[in-house]
C-alpha cells in the first residue's frame, strides 16, 4: 500500500470523524451522523473526480465509504465522552484539510499533468466537502471564517506541486505539513487575511 493511499484513507477517516462531530453538535441521531461524516469525507473529492472527468474514486474503492461509516459510529458511539467538541473539530478538519490538499492535488497532477490545475483541485478536493457539511448543517462554513484555511490547503497544495519534479518521495509529506502549518497558526494566533474596509459614503 502505497503512502498516497494511506493520506487518502487517513483524511476520509478525519474527515469523516469531523462531520460526525457536527452531527453530535446539533444533537443529530444515528443517520445525521452518517450523512454528515460521508460530506467532507467524499464531497470534495467527488467535486474533483467530477472536474477531472474520470470515475470516482468512493465508486472504484468502497474502502472509502467503509471508513466513513466507521468513523460516523465510532464517534456516534464515543459522543457522550466527547468534551469540547468545537476544539476537536478544528484540529481534526486541520489534519483532514492538509491531508486532502496533498492528495488532491497529486490526483490531479496525475491526470491532467498541469501544475496549476492540480493546485486547484488540490484546494478544491480539502475545502469543498467542509462547505457542504456545514451548509447541511447549517453552519457557517469555515472556509468563510476569518482564520487562514483554503489558504493553507493553497499553500499545501503549491508546496506538494512545487517539490514532485524534484523531491518526489518527500513532496507529500512537505506539503502535508505546510498546509498543517499554516492551518495551526490560524487557529492558534487567530490569523487572517486583510479583509476590504466599509464602503464610502
Amino acid at each position: 500500500m502505497s503512502l498516497l493511499l494511506v493520506a487518502d484513507y487517513l483524511g476520509v477517516f478525519v474527515f469523516a470523524i469531523t462531520g460526525a462531530l457536527v452531527a453530535q453538535q446539533k444533537e443529530m441521531d444515528i443517520f445525521g451522523f452518517v450523512v454528515l461524516a460521508l460530506m467532507p469525507a467524499v464531497g470534495g473529492g467527488t467535486l474533483r473526480d467530477l472536474i477531472l472527468d474520470v470515475p470516482v474514486f468512493w465508486m472504484q474503492d468502497t474502502t472509502y465509504l467503509y471508513l466513513a461509516l466507521a468513523a460516523a459510529l465510532l464517534t456516534f458511539f464515543a459522543s457522550r465522552y466527547i468534551h469540547r467538541s468545537r476544539n476537536i473539530l478544528l484540529w481534526l478538519d486541520a489534519v483532514g484539510l492538509s491531508v486532502f490538499c496533498v492528495t488532491g492535488a497529486s490526483k490531479a497532477l496525475a491526470v491532467k499533468g498541469d501544475p496549476t490545475v492540480a493546485v486547484l483541485m488540490g484546494v478544491i478536493t480539502a475545502v469543498a466537502g467542509g462547505i457542504v457539511r456545514d451548509v447541511i448543517a447549517n453552519e457557517s462554513p469555515l472556509v468563510l471564517h476569518r482564520e487562514v484555511y483554503a489558504t493553507a490547503a493553497f499553500a499545501g497544495s503549491l508546496v506538494f506541486v512545487l517539490l514532485t519534479p524534484y523531491i518526489p518521495a518527500y513532496a507529500l509529506v512537505s506539503g502535508l505539513l505546510v498546509a498543517l502549518s499554516v492551518r495551526a497558526l490560524g487557529i492558534g494566533l487567530n490569523l487572517s487575511l486583510p479583509r476590504g474596509g466599509p464602503p464610502a459614503d
